[in-house]
Parts: C-alpha cells; structure tokens; sequence
C-alpha cells in the first residue's frame, strides 16, 4: 500500500462534504469548485443509499489557508475542537 492509501484509511485524515461545510465554513459550490480545478481528491461513499464525498483534510484546511487565510482557519479549528 502507498502514502496515499495509507492517508486515506488513517484515522482524522479524512472528513465528509458536510463535516467540511460545517467545521470549515466552506460552501458546497465552493468545494465543487475546488474539485474541478483538481484542488482537491475525493472518494465517494453511500450509506443506507444516501451518497456523500469524502476527502483528504490536509487538502481542505490548505484550501481554506489559501480562500480565508490562516487566521480564518485557526479560528475555524478552535471553534471544532470546542464543540466537539
């Protein structure tokens, strides 16, 4: 298995579309958007028929970094980390 099998299966290494929408204040035409310039991998999944994407967090928090800024992504992961 290569790094980046390895990075998908580890734990915290990947999120969902919606926990990005939600921890990360990102937009769905946001992250579209940052797939079809290839900004960021994906992996699809279903659960009970329901489909949902699930990628890399190192690729959406340098998404973040580069549209809000670092401070924006501090505060953002301050703010999960409390809540969570």
């Amino acid at each position: 298995m290569d790094d980046l099998d390895s990075e998908w299966q580890r734990k915290g290494a990947t999120l969902s579309d919606k926990t990005a929408r939600k921890e990360y204040g990102l937009m769905q035409d946001e992250i579209v958007r940052a797939i079809r310039a290839r900004k960021l991998q994906y992996r699809e999944g279903s659960m009970f028929g329901n489909p949902w994407l699930r990628f890399l967090r190192r690729e959406i928090e340098a998404l973040v970094k580069r549209k809000h800024g670092d401070d924006y992504l501090k505060v953002q992961q301050a703010k999960s980390e409390l809540a969570g």
